[in-house]
C-alpha cells in the first residue's frame, strides 16, 4: 500500500509545486522557461498585419476592399505625407463614422478608413480618419479619400529625388491619377527628424521644393500644406531632452507655408499631455490636430463653396 501511495504523493507534490512555481514565477519556472526559449524557441504568433520591406503597412486582415467613391466637386482627395506623427503611431484609434464616405486609398483600391491606415508605418492610431469625419460632418464634403504615405523618422532628403521614398511618392501619385482622382490637398506633417539631425533651413527648403517638383511632375497640382513640426523629445524617441521653439526647421517650414499653403503647427498646438511619450500624439493630441487641419481645409475651400452657391 505504501509503495502504491508513494509515487502518487510524489507526483502530486511535483504538480503542485510546478503550478505554484509558474503562477508566482518562482524557482525553477523562470530558469526552465529561459532554457526552453534558448534551445527550443516558441513559434511566433500569427499577426493580422503585414508590412512590406519598407516597413509600410500593406495588409490588415480586418480590412475589406470596397468600391472607391467617384470624385465630384464635393470630394476631398488628400495625400497625407510625413513621418511618425503622420503615420500610425497615435495613442488612439479611429474608424470612419460615415461608413464608406471616408476611405483609405492604397494600392489602387479603397478600404473604409480605420486605424491603422494602409500605406504608413506603424499599427497604432492616426488622425487622418478623424479629419475625414470632421470634413463630412461640416457639410462641405460628401466623401473623403485619404491616401497616406508616411515613414517614421524619415528625413526630408529621403522624399526628394534620389531618396528612397521619392519613387514611392511618384507611384502613389500615379495610382491616384490612374484611378481617376485629382488630389485636392497635400498635407505634409514632417520635420522632427531633421531638427534632431541638425538640417539647416536652406537645405530643408531645397529638399522640400524638390519633393514638390516630384508631385508636380506626376500630375499633382494641389496646394501643399506645410505643418510646423519639429518637436519630438526624449532619447527613446531619437530626440533631445529639451526643445528650442525657434529653430532652423521651423523657420524653413514657416517660409514654405507662405510659398505654398499653411498647415497645422503641432509645435504650438499641442501641450505636453497631448503627447503620450513626449513625441507621439495621445488621443487629445490627435483630436486637436484633426480639428485644426479641418479648419484649415474648410477655410481654403470657401471660394469653391461660394462658387457652388451661385
Amino acid at each position: 500500500m505504501r509503495k502504491t501511495l508513494l509515487p502518487i504523493l510524489v507526483v502530486g507534490i511535483s504538480y503542485t509545486s510546478g503550478a505554484l512555481s509558474k503562477k508566482y514565477e518562482l524557482f525553477p519556472w523562470p530558469q526552465l522557461s529561459a532554457l526552453k526559449e534558448r534551445f527550443a524557441p516558441s513559434a511566433p504568433h500569427d499577426s493580422r498585419y503585414r508590412f512590406d520591406a519598407n516597413g509600410l503597412l500593406v495588409a490588415d486582415e480586418s480590412k475589406t476592399a470596397i468600391a472607391c467613391p467617384e470624385q465630384t466637386g464635393r470630394t476631398a482627395v488628400l495625400m497625407a505625407l510625413g513621418q511618425s506623427n503622420a503615420a500610425n503611431y497615435g495613442g488612439q484609434r479611429f474608424q470612419s463614422q460615415h461608413g464608406d464616405n471616408v476611405v483609405n486609398f492604397f494600392g489602387g483600391g479603397c478600404f473604409v478608413a480605420a486605424s491603422p491606415l494602409l500605406g504608413a508605418t506603424g499599427a497604432k492610431g492616426e488622425y487622418w480618419t478623424r479629419l475625414g469625419d470632421l470634413l463630412i460632418a461640416s457639410g462641405r464634403y460628401d466623401s473623403v479619400v485619404i491616401a497616406p504615405l508616411a515613414f517614421s523618422g524619415s528625413l526630408v532628403a529621403r522624399w526628394a529625388p534620389g531618396g528612397d521614398i521619392a519613387p514611392l511618392l511618384a507611384d502613389l501619385a500615379g495610382r491616384l491619377k490612374t484611378r481617376g482622382y485629382r488630389v485636392t490637398d497635400v498635407l505634409w506633417d514632417q520635420g522632427e527628424a531633421d531638427f534632431v539631425a541638425g538640417t539647416r533651413a536652406e537645405a530643408y527648403r531645397d529638399k522640400f521644393l524638390a519633393m514638390v517638383e516630384t508631385l508636380r511632375a506626376n500630375g499633382v497640382d494641389a496646394p501643399v500644406h506645410v505643418a510646423v513640426a519639429s518637436k519630438c523629445l526624449e532619447p527613446s524617441n531619437g530626440g533631445f531632452k529639451f526643445h528650442v521653439a525657434d529653430n532652423e526647421i521651423v523657420r524653413a517650414q514657416q517660409a514654405l507655408a507662405l510659398i505654398h499653403a499653411p498647415g497645422v503647427s503641432t509645435d504650438a498646438l499641442l501641450d505636453p499631455v497631448d503627447r503620450y511619450d513626449d513625441c507621439h500624439m495621445a488621443g487629445s493630441g490627435l483630436e486637436k490636430t484633426a480639428q485644426a487641419w479641418a479648419q484649415i481645409l474648410l477655410d481654403s475651400a470657401k471660394p469653391a463653396r461660394r462658387a457652388e452657391s451661385r
